[in-house]
């Protein structure tokens, strides 16, 4: 009797390890594969011209590239919208006192205005922790500080 309970409680411990499930994946991973792959593609471009270009070449790897375009230009339009609508509400502030004002009004827009205003702070420290890290150097040399210490570009 006894062997058999220890036999039960090893079959059940080893057991477990039969339900155990990979790390969720949610897309995030194919999703930087193929960013950097369309950035490959476009090096040697810059401002406008690269974003067309990336945003092409992102696009071309869908399995519907015009509706991907559709999509882009659309969400495009939007963002416009909603970004002269909350410039609209701040016009008469400037400065510290806009960018709040500009902030709290494209976040109260979005889906989830607490993760908003939170990402907006972090990357707010984050700015204020490069200008520091940069302080004292100009031209070339700041924005390729400045980009080194953001980490190349705004993260989502």
């Amino acid at each position: 009797m006894r062997f058999t309970a220890i036999l039960g409680a090893a079959l059940l411990a080893a057991s477990t390890g039969l339900y155990a499930q990979a790390p969720k994946d949610d897309g995030k991973d194919a999703r930087r594969q193929q960013f950097q792959k369309a950035a490959k593609a476009c090096e040697g471009k810059q401002g406008d011209e690269r974003r067309a270009c990336v945003r092409k070449e992102m696009c071309a790897q869908q399995a519907d590239p015009k509706g991907c375009e559709e999509r882009i230009a659309k969400r495009r339009t939007e963002v416009r919208e909603r970004h002269a609508k909350a410039s609209k509400a701040c016009d008469a502030k400037q400065g510290n006192e806009r960018r709040d004002c500009m902030r709290k009004e494209l976040c109260a827009q979005s889906k989830d205005p607490a993760k908003c205003e939170a990402a907006a702070k972090d990357w707010m420290a984050q700015r204020d922790k490069a200008r520091e890290a940069c302080k004292g150097k100009e031209g070339d040399e700041l924005r390729a500080c400045l980009k080194d210490q953001m980490g190349g570009a705004r993260k989502k």
